[in-house]
C-alpha cells in the first residue's frame, strides 16, 4: 500500500510502517509468556495442497529472541527515518513501504518451520534489500552495490537452496523442527549443509563473500543501520544458530564455522582499522 499508494503521506508514511512493525512487536511481547514457560506457539495452513506445501510458523525460544531484535530495531529505524530525511524529498513513500516489506521477511525468516517457507523468505529479504540500497537510484555506487549485494547474496541462497533439498530429501520431511529433532544423517546430509553454511556466509558477509556489506553501506543512515543490526546479516547468524544444535557434529560444519568466522573477524578488523567513514568502520567490524 505504502509502495503504490503513499506518495502523499511524505515522511509520515514511516509513522504508518512503523505501526504495523510495533503490532508485530507487541504479538511477539504477548506470547513472550507462553514462549518462555517452555511452549512454542505454532501456525499451520495449507500453502499448495497439490504437491503437499504448508505455510508451517513456529515461534520459540530463539524465534522470539529474533522477532524481538527485527521489530524492536525496526520500530526504531522506522522513528529515526521519520526526522531524518528532508521533508519534501522524494520516493520517502516507496522506502517507508520497501522497509516494511524487509521486515516481514526477516520475521517470516525466523518463524518458518519449513525449509522452503525459510528460503522465501531469505530470497525476500535479498529483494528488498538491493530495491533499499539502490533506492537513490540516480547514484550510480547505489546501483552498483545494490547490483553486488543481490548477487552475492543471490548466489548464497541458490546454494542453500540446494542444501535444503538435500536435507529435506534424505530426511523424508522439510519440517525445520521435525528434522532439528531427529537430525539425517550421509553423505548428501554433508554436503547439504556445506551448501547451508554458503547461504549463511553469503547472507552474514563472511570472508570471502563480505565484500558487499561495506558498498551497501551508501544507502541512507536509516537503511544501513537495518541491514547491519537486524536483518540481512543476523539472517546469517540466525541459520548457524538454528542448525548447529543439531548438525554440529556432522562432516566439517564445525571447522568450517570456527576457520571462516576467525578469518571473517582478523581480516574485517584490520579493514576496520584502515576507514575513515564510521559506516565503514561499523560495517568491517
Amino acid at each position: 500500500m505504502l509502495v503504490g499508494a503513499g506518495r502523499r503521506l511524505g515522511r509520515r508514511a514511516f509513522a504508518v510502517a512503523g505501526a504495523s512493525t510495533a503490532v508485530g512487536l507487541a504479538l511477539a511481547v504477548a506470547h513472550a509468556g507462553e514462549v518462555l514457560d517452555g511452549s512454542a506457539v505454532v501456525e499451520r495452513r495449507t500453502w499448495v495442497p497439490s504437491i503437499g506445501l504448508t505455510l508451517d510458523l513456529r515461534l520459540d525460544a530463539m524465534g522470539l529472541l529474533m522477532v524481538l531484535l527485527v521489530t524492536g530495531i525496526g520500530v526504531l529505524v522506522h522513528a529515526y527515518a521519520a526526522r531524518y530525511f528532508a521533508a519534501d524529498r522524494e520516493g520517502l513513500h516507496r522506502l517507508a513501504g520497501l522497509l516494511a516489506l524487509f521486515t516481514a521477511a526477516m520475521v517470516l525468516v525466523v518463524t518458518a518451520d519449513d525449509l522452503l517457507l525459510l528460503y522465501v523468505g531469505w530470497e525476500l529479504t535479498s529483494v528488498t534489500s538491493y530495491l533499499l540500497v539502490g533506492w537513490n537510484d540516480r547514484d550510480p555506487r547505489a546501483r552498483a552495490s545494490a547490483l553486488q549485494a543481490i548477487l552475492i547474496t543471490g548466489a548464497g541462497g541458490l546454494a542453500m537452496l540446494g542444501g535444503f533439498v538435500l536435507i529435506g530429501e534424505s530426511a523424508g520431511t522439510y519440517q525445520l523442527s521435525a528434522l532439528l529433532a531427529s537430525p539425517p544423517a550421509g553423505t548428501a546430509v554433508e554436503v547439504g549443509l556445506v551448501l547451508v553454511l554458503l547461504g549463511a556466509f553469503t547472507k552474514s558477509a563472511q570472508w570471502p563473500f563480505s565484500s558487499w556489506l561495506p558498498g551497501a553501506m551508501v544507502a541512507p543512515t536509516p537503511v544501513s543501520a537495518y541491514l547491519h543490526s537486524a536483518t540481512m546479516v543476523k539472517a546469517g547468524v540466525y541459520l548457524v544458530a538454528r542448525f548447529a544444535p543439531a548438525f554440529a557434529e556432522q562432516g566439517a560444519w564445525r571447522p568450517i564455522v570456527l576457520a571462516v568466522g576467525l578469518t571473517t573477524m582478523v581480516l574485517g578488523g584490520w579493514r576496520a582499522l584502515r576507514q575513515y567513514d564510521l559506516k565503514r568502520i561499523l560495517a568491517f567490524g
